[in-house]
């Protein structure tokens, strides 16, 4: 299996900005088989932009979010159904500025993992614990609570998402999780998988606390981190392509 790089945009990108990131990329590509598998999630506006520049390219792309509802009175959502129409293959969801600014819950990430499932997008699970869950000792129980919920939810579906475990104090900080810290949370989500699942080994887990072009080879290194979901360094091509090679 593949490892999987996926770049983050978050809130940032214009047109110009993104035409000139994307054609970094993809002219970096050229003539060889990328090492890793790899998507770009960007704001919901510039997703068009996205699927102009990448269609037929070894670049796939997503949404940072979707509704876990199919239609209707929500103003300011984006279903799922609306980021199939824009080509997307992946969706973040549950991701810690989510979770910590707009109040979700385990349940409602469950459930919008759940809805792009079901229309055959593949969701990209955050979970994490916060400084002080770390200090005070409750990082498995945190996580391991977090991904229980996708777990209940989608049940035998669970092979076909994506995890991202990704220390929220990790996150734009600059600081990150040794691979050693990284590889044990990794490996308690794992064996989570495991119990719920013959095939734990079809998910992939991936790292996103500030992973960059000068750690990612060690982190990727280690034996169930899967890729990364990169926020800061997919901003700049060549330190995105730079965690993509590292990735052999």
């Amino acid at each position: 299996m593949k490892k999987l790089i996926a770049g983050n945009w978050k809130m940032n990108g214009s047109l110009a900005a993104n035409e000139a990131l994307v054609k970094a990329m993809l002219e970096g590509l050229q003539g060889a088989e990328p090492a890793a598998d790899m998507a770009l999630c960007a704001p919901a506006p510039y997703l068009a932009q996205l699927q102009s520049l990448l269609q037929g390219s070894p670049i796939a792309w997503g949404g940072q979010d979707v509704s876990a509802h199919e239609q209707g009175a929500y103003t300011g959502e984006v279903s799922v159904a609306m980021l199939k129409e824009f080509g997307c293959r992946y969706a973040i969801v549950g991701h810690s500025e989510r979770r910590q600014y707009h109040g979700e819950t385990d349940e409602m990430v469950a459930a919008k993992a759940q809805r792009a499932l079901a229309a055959g997008v593949t969701p990209i699970v955050c979970v994490g614990e916060t400084l002080a869950q770390r200090e005070a000792g409750e990082t498995e129980a945190v996580v391991k609570r977090q991904l229980a919920a996708a777990i209940h939810t989608v049940g035998h579906c669970i092979t076909e998402i994506v995890v991202a475990y990704e220390p929220v104090w990790a996150i734009g900080t600059g600081k990150t999780a040794t691979p050693e810290m990284a590889q044990a949370v990794h490996a308690v989500l794992r064996a989570q998988l495991a119990a719920a699942t013959t095939h734990p080994k079809r998910v992939h887990i991936l790292y996103g606390g500030s992973m960059n072009a000068a750690n990612a080879a060690s982190l990727l290194a280690q034996p169930d981190i899967d890729g990364g979901l990169i926020g800061g360094a997919s901003l700049k091509a060549a330190d995105f392509l730079q965690i993509v090679a590292s990735a052999r």
